[in-house]
């Protein structure tokens, strides 16, 4: 078991245990990944390693090297772990585990090394305690003699520059750190705001105050969804009004979000621009609307909330005492994908409306220094 934190190397540890044992000991031998895609690199990465040994034959249609010496690899993605089935193994290889099935390893690959009596390595960024925290937990157990567990943070690659993870420290919020760079296995995996109650400050005055800058965010509603505008007081960084309303018409909406603004004398305004979002900023434009379009991809939309969890875990943000805003941020969840990205938003059931309105408003705070005119 070997628990590491994200660029430590261990994928390329993997790799030159598999090469060990498959080509030059005559072992069958399995990698497995979470993903197809995962999967793919590391077989174009082994194959270029053998291309040159004599003897090696290559098979594209099954993922597979046959050594000359009687060892095999074959690369396999375990989406579907129905599909995964095959004869004795001497050692698999189950490159971040963490993000597999528990069955996976319970079904499929140990029943795979039972009559070889075979090896696996598991190696993984923690992703919670789930089953790969109670496999590692057998390897620091000194009574489990067929288990060993490993922990190395990220600093321990010693290719990684130490400035660079003290950028990254900075910029990154905390659960996220200690997962992630730390390799620590955390209980509350998948919590993405930390600090809310200790972030909520009193307002002490309901009204906008002479060369204070005002900012917006705001996230339209779709459907049963909320419409959600925030507006934060970019000079003290707090955040002073939301509102949020459904089932209401666009004109009205629209309405609604302009009588806030410019009851706040707001300078600029960041709205989400997917589905109605775009004709909706282009109307609030026509009408001099100080509105910028965000579009919220998966890509974009990491960076944003990444930003507002680290505004509010270090108190950077002050909140209102807005029980919907508290609730959501408390459901907000995060989902760690197999590829090392993330999936952000509100657990089953839930809303994130006002969440993203002020997300939005917390960019416009730190991204938004000059203002924009129209004309």
């Amino acid at each position: 078991m070997v628990a590491c934190g994200r660029r430590w190397g261990k994928t390329e540890l993997g790799k030159t245990v598999i090469l060990e044992h498959a080509i030059w000991r005559g072992q069958r031998t399995w990698w497995l990944a979470p993903t197809f895609m995962m999967a793919s690199q590391v077989w174009r990465d082994l194959k270029a390693a053998v291309r040159d040994i004599e003897g090696i034959k290559i098979s594209e249609a099954e993922r597979r090297i046959d050594s000359p010496r009687g060892g095999m690899i074959a690369v396999r993605s375990s989406h579907h772990p129905d599909y995964l089935r095959g004869e004795g193994l001497d050692l698999a290889v189950l490159d971040e585990a963490a993000f597999m099935e528990a069955r996976v390893w319970q079904e499929i690959v140990r029943p795979m090394l039972t009559t070889t009596r075979g090896r696996a390595l598991f190696l993984s960024t923690p992703f919670g305690r789930n089953w790969f925290w109670d496999l590692y937990r057998l390897g620091m157990d000194d009574e489990e003699p067929d288990w060993m567990a490993f922990h190395f943070t990220s600093a321990s690659n010693e290719l990684i520059a130490p400035e660079e993870l003290e950028s990254i420290r900075r910029q990154t919020s905390d659960h996220v750190w200690r997962s992630e760079y730390l390799a620590e296995f955390s209980d509350d995996q998948g919590q993405v705001f930390r600090g809310i109650r200790a972030a909520v400050r009193e307002l002490e005055i309901g009204a906008p105050q002479p060369g204070h800058r005002y900012v917006a965010g705001v996230d339209w509603g779709r459907s049963v969804d909320y419409t959600a505008i925030a507006i934060i007081d970019a000079t003290t960084r707090q955040l002073v009004a939301l509102d949020r309303f459904n089932r209401v018409g666009w004109s009205l909406q629209r309405g609604r979000l302009k009588a806030l603004t410019e009851r706040w004398g707001v300078q600029v305004i960041w709205a989400e621009a997917n589905s109605m979002g775009e004709p909706n900023i282009e109307a609030l434009q026509r009408e001099g609307l100080p509105v910028r379009s965000f579009v919220t991809t998966s890509a974009s939309k990491s960076p944003l909330i990444e930003s507002l969890a680290l505004a509010i875990e270090r108190g950077y943000l002050g909140l209102l005492d807005h029980p919907v805003l508290l609730g959501e941020l408390a459901s907000f969840s995060l989902e760690r994908l197999p590829g090392g990205g993330y999936r952000y938003g509100a657990r089953p059931g839930h809303h994130d409306d006002t969440v993203m309105a002020t997300a939005l408003a917390w960019y416009a705070v730190e991204h938004s220094g000059a203002l924009i005119e129209f004309a």
